[in-house]
């Protein structure tokens, strides 16, 4: 049993894996950070040398690998439903989440994170709450699909997720 948590960039997928893993004593996994730690290039930096389709290539390699273990949280990078051999890779494998904001929250919260201008790329011609907008539009039923558990981010901390999380999925320590 794992829990996965998907949703778009800035809604809290890192933060709440950490609080959550702490409160079960589980290890956690960041889907994004081991894929820069494997590679020892930024996201950014492999979408600006390699492109995207290799980037997918690699989660997809890593999503695989992770969803394989047992008793973990695991923060997916926003556009890891985008595959179907990634979706697959979950299904049967724990719960997931799908963590939910307002297009203006998480543009504010991007916004406020300092490493993600040089970490992470625009992934339209737009960039911005546009960008946002569009993206959330098209992965939207993504999402919904994969969510046995879907949890609005709005107003709370990482904390008082990772506790509604466990309430609701009834898991203890």
């Amino acid at each position: 049993m794992n829990i996965f948590l998907i949703g778009y960039r800035g809604s809290g997928k890192t933060s709440v894996a950490s609080a959550l893993a702490g409160q079960l004593r589980w290890p956690w996994v960041d889907t994004d950070q081991e894929i820069e730690q494997r590679f020892g290039r930024t996201i950014r930096e492999i979408f600006a040398q390699e492109g995207e389709p290799f980037f997918r290539d690699l989660e997809s390699q890593v999503v695989a690998e992770v969803a394989s273990r047992d008793r973990q949280v695991v923060a997916l990078g926003g556009g890891a439903v985008l595959r179907e051999a990634n979706r697959r890779a979950l299904a049967g494998r724990g719960k997931v989440v799908w963590l939910t904001a307002s297009p203006q929250t998480l543009w504010q919260r991007i916004g406020q994170d300092p490493t993600t201008a040089s970490r992470r790329p625009h992934l339209t011609a737009a960039g911005g709450l546009a960008e946002i907008e569009a993206l959330l539009a098209q992965r939207h039923p993504l999402y919904a699909q994969c969510a046995d558990l879907t949890l609005d981010t709005e107003g709370l901390t990482p904390d008082q997720i990772a506790r509604q999380i466990a309430q609701q999925l009834r898991l203890e320590a």
